[in-house]
């Protein structure tokens, strides 16, 4: 049985000129010698009747302990019965597998989009793919997954009920294969296929009372609303902001200017935008009635020594539970399907385009909607900011009518609504009601 014969310092030194053109290190592993000095290393070995070779790369790339654990390596196969040249080739081949599967293509694909992105954005896009796409065709060549392999890949969403997840899914899916055709992975997009063959969303829109009397009702059920304080401050400032439910349940006293012109500025990373958006966006900021600021300083006395203008009711340094302003709605007699702490939204964007007949793109601007299109965000950079304070103060007034149990027609001029007696309208507070704290950070 031959044994290990070649040195390092050995190695080093051989050259053609000074011996065999083939120095064996034992049971087949030798270093090949070439006249412009490149030395290769070799396993020559027998396999079901025929004389094999194996390269293990070059020295000194490869050095001679590498080439020796290589050798060991495929002796083991060898000695399985599996020929180790056969075992490179399909290696090779799941290697170029991976590199052009779908689960490759798109975490590649997500790598480039992760810098516009928003961080919920991303992580919820490549959690729906783990989930429902990977395990089924995350390891097939982008180029060799059909349209039928996709839909039937979706129909286990579908099956599960969730239409909109599943038509999600199915759009980020194109996402990936449209990478794939411009980086030559495949060479068209199958799920532009499916169109028609998916069962359509239903749309469901965010309950919301949008008929000016029932919300008024509404607003009378909040006034006299017999839970916490917080709570039913949380819900008349829902209604008089109409801003997103988690923007207002994490509302900060540093953000809130009460003093002078008031306004509460939100902070650009906690709107609801892309990633570019979040890091180099505006702060939105939110124009506060003089009603608005009353409840404010109601609540300052309790809340004013914290972080949050709503702290959890459980502590421990949190904003209010998204599930607190639903629960009070509940406790109203508000369904889910008859009005959400997100139906304010809807209710203030009806009444205040068709009631007060403002522009809606101020309204738009309020509820913080981008624009739609791509020069959208970068050419309308209007803010509307002084048409927008006027607005918020003329619906705060337009819900004391309301809520007071006025009937107020569609308005032609400001006066038809301005010109409105209230029966009842919530007192101002005197200096002994406003907070000695600093409400002008």
């Amino acid at each position: 049985m031959a044994t290990n014969k070649l040195t390092a310092v050995a190695i080093r030194k051989a050259t053609l000129g000074n011996g065999p053109k083939k120095r064996s290190d034992g049971h087949g592993l030798f270093l090949l010698l070439k006249e412009n000095g490149a030395k290769y290393w070799r396993y020559a070995y027998d396999f079901a009747g025929s004389e094999k070779l194996l390269s293990f790369g070059v020295w000194p790339n490869v050095s001679l302990k590498e080439a020796r654990e290589k050798h060991l390596a495929a002796r083991k196969l060898l000695a399985q019965g599996v020929d180790p040249s056969a075992a490179r080739k399909e290696a090779k081949a799941v290697s170029v597998v991976t590199a052009d599967s779908f689960e490759a293509v798109a975490l590649e694909f997500l790598d480039i989009k992760r810098a516009e992105w928003s961080v919920p954005h991303a992580t919820r896009w490549l959690e729906r793919l783990q989930k429902d796409v990977f395990p089924w065709i995350g390891s097939k060549p982008l180029a060799e997954v059909t349209a039928p392999m996709l839909l039937q890949t979706l129909r286990r969403v579908e099956a599960r009920g969730v239409r909109e997840t599943v038509h999600s899914i199915c759009q980020s899916c194109g996402q990936v294969f449209r990478y794939g055709v411009a980086t030559g992975r495949c060479e068209r997009n199958p799920a532009s296929d499916l169109r028609g063959a998916l069962r359509p969303v239903l749309v469901k829109h965010m309950a919301a009372i949008v008929e000016p009397q029932e919300f008024g009702f509404l607003l009378r059920a909040i006034s006299d609303y017999q839970g916490s304080l917080v709570t039913r401050i949380g819900l008349q400032l829902s209604a008089l902001t109409f801003q997103r439910p988690g923007n207002l349940r994490a509302m900060q006293w540093a953000h809130l200017q009460l003093e002078g012109t008031a306004a509460w500025t939100i902070a650009a990373a906690e709107m609801k935008r892309s990633r570019y958006g979040k890091e180099n966006g505006r702060p939105h900021v939110v124009p506060l009635s003089r009603q608005a600021v009353e409840l404010l300083r109601e609540i300052w006395p309790l809340t004013g020594h914290g972080k949050y203008v709503f702290p959890s009711l459980h502590g421990q340094g949190r904003c209010m539970s998204e599930n607190t302003i639903n629960v009070a709605l509940r406790r109203l007699g508000y369904g889910k399907d008859v009005h959400s702490a997100h139906g304010f939204r809807s209710s203030a964007r009806t009444l205040i385009v068709e009631r007060l007949n403002v522009a809606p793109d101020v309204v738009e601007a309020q509820l913080a909607h981008m624009k739609s299109g791509p020069l959208g965000s970068a050419y309308d950079r209007a803010e509307f900011l002084q048409q927008r304070r006027d607005m918020m103060q003329e619906w705060a007034d337009y819900c004391d009518l309301l809520r007071d149990g006025a009937k107020p027609s569609i308005r032609k001029g400001q006066a038809d609504i301005r010109g409105a007696k209230l029966t009842h309208r919530s007192p101002r507070l005197t200096p002994r009601h406003a907070p000695s704290g600093p409400l002008n950070p």
